[in-house]
């Protein structure tokens, strides 16, 4: 519970309660403190107790700790491969994919289906990705946006 707590950290709070509460009430603010602490514990087990009864024998198994969101998650999916995670975060091929948005941003051939497709043939529309060696004459320049 306390295992970040060093030995001088403990030391300074004994020393603080000794000046906060005296030597005299101190034995009776630690057996006040340390009483509240086991009601509390014995309050939490029997609750923890009255819920598995009413869970019935479905969930016997229930941990209170798989209620944290990081446990369940863990425990439901990284854990446990049912559903085949593992084989689909490894099926992603993400170089590849990269390059082939690369190669179509500055309108090269990646070599796949995308270049045949964005093609000037039958369908009449110019490929905007295709750089163009220069103007015909009296042609206007393109109108570029970002830099104007």
């Amino acid at each position: 519970m306390f295992s970040d707590i060093g030995a001088l950290e403990v030391v300074a709070l004994v020393i603080l309660a000794v000046l906060v509460f005296g030597p005299d009430k101190l034995p009776k603010v630690i057996r006040d403190v340390t009483q509240f602490i086991r009601k509390v514990r014995e309050f939490s087990d029997s609750a923890k107790a009255d819920i598995r009864k009413e869970l019935g024998p479905e969930f016997k198994d229930f941990e209170f700790e798989d209620l944290n969101p990081r446990n369940f998650v863990r425990k439901q999916l990284l854990d446990n491969d049912e559903l085949g995670l593992k084989e689909i975060r490894n099926g992603f091929d993400f170089k590849e994919e990269m390059s082939a948005v690369t190669d179509a941003v500055h309108g090269r051939d990646s070599g796949s289906s995308a270049g045949s497709s964005g093609s000037s043939g039958s369908s009449g529309t110019p490929d905007r990705l295709k750089k163009r060696d220069g103007l015909e004459p009296g042609e206007a320049p393109p109108f570029d946006s970002d830099a104007t």
